[in-house]
């Protein structure tokens, strides 16, 4: 049987939210998108949870109703007639028969504009009105619980453990994709559920990146630094039939998810020695990490962060080259990380969120360099009351391995 989330876990959520909402006005936030639903209540069943901002809160589902009241840890019921959900919760929440206009929060970064104009009109119809509830739900979780940072932590060492042993097979020749199947199995084994979600529409994450030479410079969709050629146009990222050739580098963007949480992280080898334009952005690359990390305080603000790697990597002669390469460049240097990839803080201008105690940042210094390749380097740390917690296992240094005669 698995571990279900701590009953204190989903009710202190629930009170920090409550709080927000009250100083928001608003009488309650809806939520249906999966990770929210689990960060509230314990269970992803198909449905909708309504977290008033004073009193208990309550789970309607659709699907599986029998596992939805295993799992969750508020008062939970059947949906039943959507038609009549708009009155259902009326009935259960006075509050919003007010006679006057109420407002109730949602997400709307997360809802299908199919189910947002259908919410309205019901909502509509007992004098509710929607708003945009997105940065609420997004700035609740960007602080972490322990028991959170306790899955994340067991992210990494999975993920540690199976890059180590998955470099046994990273030899000239190999592809790429077999290698990925190697790291995947390995990471497999150690509980990876087998996805890492992102909240972004259209946006995708598999088990990671790994690119090689060209391959992983090539341009592609996925917002971030490096995406890879992919296996073809329905799948334009990841990993690619190319070979592991010798002197190139070699982007090891990976990660791990358990319970739910991820892990992100970045690794940089190179089968026999980088050439030397590249080595050099390795190290600023290393540079960037040292600096953003004595920076990772509370206090600092994120965007502050982002202007100071961007100030290091034009002092380095290097900015054409910083997150990616010409249009294709991504304008940040790292991001919150949880139950999704994408989470905030993002490191990057106009996010003035300062960096409080409990947050989980990926930073990412990365460098392309079109027709030969990608470096960098990705650690996940934690903000603490001093210095940051470095919650990645995996070795640091550039990874070579010897050429073979």
């Amino acid at each position: 049987m698995y571990e279900l989330l701590p009953a204190g876990e989903s009710a202190a959520r629930i009170e920090r939210l409550q709080a927000v909402l009250r100083e928001e006005g608003a009488e309650g936030l809806l939520v249906s998108q999966s990770t929210d639903l689990y960060y509230l209540t314990g269970t992803m069943q198909a449905g909708y949870a309504f977290v008033p901002a004073e009193g208990e809160p309550a789970l309607y589902i659709r699907r599986s109703l029998e596992r939805a009241r295993r799992e969750s840890r508020i008062r939970t019921v059947e949906l039943g007639s959507f038609r009549m959900f708009a009155a259902t919760l009326a009935a259960d929440f006075p509050v919003l028969s007010k006679g006057e206009s109420v407002c109730v929060a949602a997400p709307l970064d997360a809802l299908p504009a199919q189910t947002y104009v259908k919410l309205t009109e019901l909502f509509a119809s007992i004098g509710v009105r929607i708003t945009d509830g997105s940065s609420v739900m997004r700035r609740l979780r960007m602080t972490k619980s322990p028991w959170e940072l306790e899955r994340i932590s067991s992210a990494a060492a999975a993920a540690a453990e199976a890059l180590e042993e998955s470099l046994n097979g990273l030899r000239e020749g190999v592809t790429e994709l077999e290698w990925m199947a190697r790291f995947e199995y390995e990471i497999r084994r150690r509980g990876h559920i087998g996805v890492m979600r992102m909240r972004a529409y259209n946006m995708e994450v598999l088990t990671g990146m790994v690119g090689s030479g060209a391959a992983a410079a090539e341009p592609t969709l996925f917002d971030g630094p490096a995406g890879g050629r992919g296996l073809g146009p329905a799948v334009p990222q990841s990993v690619s039939r190319k070979p592991f050739a010798r002197n190139e580098p070699i982007l090891i963007d990976i990660g791990c998810c358990i319970d739910g949480y991820v892990i992100d992280q970045t690794r940089t080898a190179v089968i026999g020695e980088l050439p030397e334009k590249l080595a050099a952005a390795y190290d600023t690359a290393e540079r960037i990490m040292r600096r953003a990390q004595e920076l990772l305080v509370p206090g600092t603000t994120a965007e502050a962060l982002y202007a100071e790697t961007l100030r290091m990597a034009e002092a380095a002669g290097l900015a054409d080259h910083f997150m990616g390469f010409g249009a294709d460049r991504v304008r940040f240097v790292g991001h919150g990380i949880g139950l999704e990839v994408d989470e905030w803080p993002v490191l990057a201008q106009g996010f003035d969120i300062q960096l409080a105690p409990g947050m989980v940042l990926a930073v990412e210094p990365k460098f392309t360099f079109p027709g030969l390749g990608v470096v960098g380097i990705e650690n996940c740390y934690a903000v603490t009351a001093g210095r940051p917690l470095t919650l990645t296992r995996s070795p640091e240094e550039l990874i070579v391995v010897p050429l073979m005669n």
